[in-house]
């Protein structure tokens, strides 16, 4: 049996007693006669590891998890300095590397007596890219100091804790930013059409996913054409080059300062703010708050925020012709209506989605259709299209995947039939 660390030693990481399964492998690594403990701390691991998809090495796979996604100073650090650490803050982080290094070099039949951990095979693997890295950094001959070092880099791009395990948040005006576990996992190249929509949205990200001047952006246009989808899929193309999606309701525009100061302190991080289908009647005065923050407030928007919204509507507050109306008593009529349209001025970057042609329209229906394995003749796919099209909301790509979501429900209920 190998001589056991003592993980009590830890100085930055010591988060990690809190964790219930390290927490019964410190108890078990400081009585190894325990053979209760042993197989205690062997079920809590392998629960662990079909939660979270970990394969092989077991044992090294949860403490590296654990070290991506456990907050600890030197996570934080790197955050607010974006990227700087001390030279007493390095030491220390590497000392603790040396501690678990035993348990990181060792297959776990090293230390316990179940062999079966040593390549361990769940039902559902999964890696993040960042943490197929570190990974990669334990497969070749390595040191305590060199994966202190790639960790402080992980916790540069991806982040620490919810900020490296989420692609987006939603606010909760209590508990502040609440990841969102079930994100639509949708690309652009799931996107059809609207290529020069795209383009401009992710240049002005990547500009400011560089550091470069970026706007703020308003996605305008037809129901059901992609704005929405377009926007989340920004969170999933560019999570690795660190920008998250925090979506916040209308109502909730008022906490526009408390959420800025709270991004504010992930400095290596870049999120847009994301409010959908926005609009406002001239009574509501959340947009005021909107206002401020894009543009003209006393506190400066932090560098690493800009605000995208999506909308129906070319001006987001909403305008009657009454308004318009040359016998209404209000003096400075032209001051009203300055009023009324200065808030989508202020986004610099106003982007329009048309509802697609009928060709635009087939396409869309075609690439999810092939996508699931059905192709239709042409001819058929038109005469259905358009039927789907007339009995329903009209053309747009929203319409278009409810045609395929029933096409391929109509499909499999009649194999079934057949069988």
């Amino acid at each position: 049996m190998k001589k056991k660390p003592h993980l009590y030693e830890l100085l930055i990481c010591r988060s990690l007693l809190d964790d219930d399964v390290l927490k019964c492998l410190a108890a078990y690594l400081e009585e190894p006669g325990n053979d209760k403990m042993q197989f205690e701390f062997a079920s809590r691991l392998i629960d662990a590891a079909e939660e979270l998809g970990l394969k092989g090495n077991l044992l090294r796979a949860y403490i590296l998890h654990r070290l991506a996604n456990n907050d600890n100073i030197v996570a934080r650090s790197v955050e607010s300095t974006k990227g700087h650490i001390s030279t007493s803050l390095r030491e220390a982080f590497t000392h603790d590397i040396e501690v678990l290094e035993p348990l990181l070099r060792e297959r776990p039949s090293a230390y316990l007596s179940i062999s079966m951990l040593d390549d361990y095979q769940p039902g559902c693997p999964t890696v993040t890219p960042g943490v197929a890295g570190l990974r990669g950094v334990l497969d070749r001959p390595w040191t305590p100091a060199e994966l202190a070092d790639a960790l402080a880099e992980y916790y540069l791009r991806i982040g620490c804790g919810d900020i490296s395990a989420y692609h987006a948040f939603r606010w909760d005006d209590e508990t502040g930013l609440m990841g969102i576990r079930h994100f639509e996992p949708i690309r652009f190249i799931d996107l059809i059409g609207y290529m020069e929509q795209k383009k401009a949205l992710q240049s002005n990200t990547l500009a400011f996913l560089a550091g470069r001047p970026a706007n703020n952006v308003l996605l305008v246009g037809a129901r059901g054409t992609g704005k929405s989808s377009s926007v989340k899929a920004l969170a999933n193309e560019y999570f690795s080059m660190g920008l998250r999606l925090v979506q916040i309701t209308k109502p909730q525009l008022s906490s526009l300062p408390r959420i800025m100061d709270e991004l504010r302190r992930f400095a290596s991080k870049h999120f847009i703010i994301f409010l959908d289908d926005l609009s406002f009647e001239e009574t509501e005065p959340e947009y005021k708050y909107l206002k401020s923050t894009i543009e003209g407030g006393v506190e400066s928007r932090p560098e690493n925020v800009l605000i995208y919204a999506t909308s129906n509507r070319r001006h987001l507050i909403k305008e009657t012709w009454r308004d318009r109306d040359a016998g209404q008593d209000e003096l400075y009529k032209a001051d009203s209506m300055n009023e009324t349209i200065s808030l989508s001025d202020r986004f610099g970057l106003i982007i329009n989605y048309r509802s697609p042609n009928q060709n635009e329209y087939l396409a869309i229906i075609d690439y999810h259709l092939r996508a699931n394995g059905v192709i239709l003749p042409p001819e058929e796919l038109r005469i259905l299209g358009q039927r789907w099209e007339l009995e329903h909301s009209g053309r747009n790509g929203r319409t278009a995947q409810q045609f395929v979501t029933h096409y391929l429900g109509q499909m499999k209920d009649d194999k079934q039939k057949q069988l």
